[in-house]
């Protein structure tokens, strides 16, 4: 999560971590983990102090914590094959690269190294060959491409925005970017061509993530007066809200095979981890922790 730092702006581009108070939600949800038994989810705790990140089975089961610095580290993103793990970590306040690490939190190698800059929100290629990121540098918000290994570093287009994700295909990049003084959720080519907003309403929409089978994506939305979880179909129409509470709901992501979407919830007074059904049924406690757990990201 994004502690300390310069506003609110910043942090809604990167990581949208806002606090709410807890209210009870209109949808049932059970305290106990098990309507997700399959799968690893990556998420982001400050449970030892600096934000670090941590594995955990989706049912609950088998938590461990993969890294251990005194700056931040966050925003995991599984490599496509599950070996790897790309994150965000920081190097003073003004400062922040991109990183990956086996999937055990082994071999870390650190990829962007530019003084000043703001880098987070790693998404890998689904070949596994390339990584986007968000990139903010003075009042520039961007979106960036590189091989894997860290090499040809390259912005794409001239798209502004953060919290980039590839299609299914690895033809387009779907990410949050600023329009009439709102955050939208747009689509681009990876070329940076055919640039579309996918959503045109008065509030602010955030971390869209796009489904497995590329039919569908998922994002946060405060349309309704707080953050909740929403999909849609992958050319912006048939939106659908998730979930239904006065608590935020954050940063989806989806299981493997579509069915389920892990996501992050104050609901409980505190921010923990949640899987639900891709149609927001059946949503189920996964992390239990006085720390706030976020960023959540299921194993590919």
């Amino acid at each position: 999560m994004t502690v300390g730092g310069r506003g609110q702006r910043l942090a809604l581009s990167f990581v949208v971590v806002l606090a709410c108070g807890s209210h009870s939600n209109q949808r049932q949800v059970r305290e106990s983990p098990g309507a997700a038994d399959v799968g690893v989810i990556a998420f982001s705790s400050p449970r030892g102090g600096a934000w670090a990140v941590h594995v955990v089975n989706a049912d609950g089961s088998n938590l461990r914590q993969l890294t251990n610095r005194p700056e931040n580290d966050g925003y995991p993103a599984w490599s496509p094959d599950g070996t790897r793990i790309a994150l965000y970590a920081y190097h003073g306040d003004t400062t922040w690269s991109i990183h990956v690490m086996n999937s055990d939190g082994t071999g870390r190698r650190r990829l962007t190294h530019r003084e000043g800059a703001r880098h987070s929100a790693p998404a890998w290629s689904p070949d596994g060959m390339q990584i986007a990121f968000g990139s903010e540098r003075g009042d520039a918000y961007e979106i960036w491409m590189m091989n894997a290994d860290g090499s040809e570093q390259r912005r794409l287009g001239e798209v502004s925005g953060g919290a980039p994700d590839w299609s299914p295909d690895g033809r387009r990049v779907v990410f949050h970017s600023w329009r009439d003084g709102e955050s939208e959720i747009c689509v681009v080519n990876t070329d940076g061509s055919g640039l579309t907003r996918l959503t045109d309403t008065d509030a602010g929409e955030w971390h869209p993530a796009w489904s497995p089978d590329g039919t569908r994506i998922a994002f946060m939305s405060d349309r309704d007066g707080d953050h909740e979880i929403y999909a849609m179909d992958a050319d912006g129409t048939r939106v659908v809200q998730l979930t239904h509470n006065d608590a935020d709901d954050r940063e989806p992501s989806w299981s493997p095979d579509g069915s389920q979407i892990v996501f992050a919830s104050r609901r409980d007074g505190n921010q923990e981890v949640y899987v639900m059904n891709a149609d927001g049924s059946n949503q189920t406690r996964v992390t239990r922790h006085p720390a706030a757990d976020g960023q959540p990201a299921w194993m590919r």
